[in-house]
């Protein structure tokens, strides 16, 4: 029997708990791994919670992240013994997740774990950072270079945003930090952030366009903050999008696409190419200071992450939560 965080949905309603489970009633896959550690994300926070319907399958194992090592295999590529890192994939959605002491799951969702990161560093990466990275890469693919101008981070305190301050600030690129939250301006600016601004500024309904400023923009907001950032973003410039915090709307014109030439990149980190995967992963390795992922992360237990879920939601969270599923 192993320890899991277990969601169920019946006649008696929608309930998330601590369970011991049987290994017998893993799901199919061809690769089976130890747990080391898992990590809590807004999605992990919807499942526990019930808030949104993300769950497809019950009962379920929450949790779309993992890091660990393989007991079982027999997909080509790995072999007992090796570390492994998992991120999405529609795990702890419609596959059993992350948030148990075991897995079973297709050897094509997994990656290697890169040797600079140690499993509890590859969750405090997990989903959040490796999606912050995706949108580094977008905004690199579309010629997005420091020397061109400031780059806005909205939901700067969260997971993504946390991440993607650290990033670019270790690249070279001036970040401006968008958070709600002021008394994180120590914080952001630890991670390297060389301004902070109140999102007030930024999510109420705003103009087509706004004085031109940003060269790119890394956005897990959505709705009006992620119109406002296009209608700012200057001509030529990136807005990579892989959130929706504030809404799933956008209530925005085509004015800074057809008159500016804007990008707005969609960024998405579940089913992202494996190639893909590997090159965010290995790229997060060279590129993310690890002395700052102990300053952006903190570690709870299996339990813990039951009532962590709800403030992870209502935005009172800072940075990344890492799941050590074995205590």
């Amino acid at each position: 029997m192993f320890n899991a965080i277990l969601i169920e949905k019946d006649d008696a309603g929608y309930r998330a708990g601590l369970a011991k489970i049987d290994p017998a009633q893993l799901p199919e896959g061809d690769v089976k791994v130890r747990v080391a550690y898992s990590s809590l994300n807004f999605k992990d926070g919807l499942a526990i919670t019930g808030k949104s319907p993300v769950v497809r399958s019950f009962p379920m194992v929450p949790g779309i992240d993992l890091a660990g090592t393989v007991e079982e295999s027999s997909h080509a590529e790995f072999k007992a013994g090796d570390q492994v890192v998992l991120n999405g994939w529609g795990v702890g959605e419609n596959h059993w997740g992350g948030l148990a002491q075991y897995a079973r799951l297709k050897g094509d969702w997994l990656v290697p774990l890169p040797a600079a990161f140690t499993p509890a560093q590859a969750m405090a990466i997990g989903t959040a950072g490796y999606t912050a990275m995706l949108c580094v890469l977008a905004l690199e693919r579309h010629g997005v270079a420091p020397d061109q101008g400031e780059i806005l981070v909205t939901g700067a305190a969260g997971g993504v945003g946390s991440v993607a301050v650290a990033l670019l600030a270790k690249l070279g690129y001036r970040v401006v930090a968008s958070t709600g939250r002021a008394a994180e301006a120590d914080y952001l600016t630890q991670l390297g952030a060389a301004e902070i601004i109140d999102r007030a500024t930024l999510s109420a309904p705003g103009k087509p366009l706004a004085k031109e400023r940003w060269a790119g923009v890394v956005d897990s907001v959505g709705s009006h903050t992620l119109a406002n950032a296009c209608a700012a973003t200057r001509y030529g410039g990136t807005v990579a999008a892989c959130g929706l915090a504030q809404g799933m709307d956008l209530p925005a014109s085509v004015a800074p696409f057809i008159l500016r030439g804007v990008t707005l990149a969609g960024v998405d980190s579940v089913n992202c190419p494996k190639p893909r995967r590997i090159e965010a992963w290995q790229r997060l390795a060279r590129d993310l200071d690890p002395a700052k992922l102990a300053s952006l992360s903190t570690e709870i237990s299996l339990a813990e992450a039951l009532t962590q879920a709800p403030e992870i939601l209502a935005g009172h969270v800072r940075g990344r939560i890492v799941v050590d599923v074995n205590r």
